[in-house]
């Protein structure tokens, strides 16, 4: 840091502002300082700050997968709210509760100046370490109790439910769904339950249930198809738990010679990027990963500026209806 602030000419503290409070430091000695820094080789000891002024200035998160776009853009719009606001992002990926808690064990040594999750289903020794720190906690893609702290989300029951009554209201009778196994997760569940109940309103059967492992991507889609069609063949409607397995459906519907929606109507969840440009295009309910990420880390930070504790946020669900149903 000297080396730097004898090249720039100005003092080690606006060296240090530079990287910790860039909005304090004029931008064209900030830029200067900059430059030095790049020519010297010059990175900031973040421990050494952290020891001192007792920020870190990171947030960690923890998700369970990076093949989910949904995720993706969460970690996104985390990742940009904190980089406009002078903080860094660790990012873990576990898709086991064991993982997660040795992950939120190693991010812990970090001092991490907030924690987000992904739902909120954790296990005991997770909670009980969580409740033995004061770090903040968002948890995301949920916003029924219990909750740690705060969550961001919306509700999940409602958008199943959403779904379910398009379907119905447009016709179909006998309708199918595919999900991700284990079944057993809340925020899997909630989906789920909420497009059941929309299939018992209508008078349906509602036990037209499939299951595949969310790395099975577009072949859990086919296996759904293929499942569900020997189980009723009169099968006319098919809601699948992401888009990915929503294209793997048509496209299985494609290889048979069938209809869709003529003969198979199919509806997916997330409006990935290939739902609005596969032939014909799907049906489906879009989230809001990118406004989830910007809020969870609006959270965070407005805690690490004192204020107060808890807080949820609901930035809600839009049903798309295109050529697929």
């Amino acid at each position: 840091m000297s080396d730097v602030a004898r090249e720039a000419g100005v003092s080690p503290m606006s060296v240090s502002n530079a990287f910790k409070r860039p909005d304090i430091v004029l931008p064209a000695t900030r830029e200067r300082i900059l430059a030095v820094a790049r020519r010297l080789g010059y990175v900031p000891n973040r421990i050494a700050g952290t020891l001192a002024s007792g920020r870190s200035h990171v947030v960690a998160a923890i998700v369970p997968s990076i093949r989910n776009s949904s995720f993706a853009r969460t970690i996104q719009g985390l990742g940009d709210y904190l980089t406009e606001h002078g903080y860094e992002l660790l990012l873990a990926v576990a898709d086991t509760p064991e993982r997660e808690r040795r992950a939120i064990e190693a991010v812990l040594g970090r001092r991490p100046e907030g924690i987000v999750l992904t739902g909120n289903e954790h296990p005991p020794e997770t909670l009980a370490l969580l409740a033995g720190v004061e770090t903040p906690v968002v948890e995301t893609w949920i916003l029924g109790d219990p909750i740690i702290d705060m969550a961001v989300g919306f509700s999940l029951a409602d958008a199943g439910y959403a779904i379910g009554t398009f379907l119905t209201g447009r016709g179909y009778r006998h309708i199918g769904f595919a999900g991700y196994a284990p079944a057993s997760q809340r925020r899997f569940l909630e989906r789920q339950g909420g497009f059941q109940s929309a299939l018992r309103e209508a008078g349906l059967r509602d036990d037209l249930l499939f299951y595949a492992e969310e790395a099975a991507g577009f072949a859990g889609g086919r296996a759904a198809v293929t499942e569900l069609l020997q189980r009723e063949p009169r099968l006319d409607a098919l809601f699948c738990v992401t888009d990915i397995f929503a294209a793997g459906a048509l496209f299985e519907c494609q290889r048979r010679g069938l209809s869709v929606p003529g003969q198979l109507a199919i509806a997916g969840f997330g409006d990935f990027e290939i739902a609005a440009e596969i032939v014909p295009a799907l049906t489906t309910v879009r989230t809001r990963g990118y406004e989830i990420g910007q809020a969870a880390g609006r959270l965070l930070l407005d805690r690490a500026a004192g204020g107060p504790p808890g807080g949820r946020v609901n930035v809600g669900f839009e049903l798309v209806s295109r050529e697929s149903t």
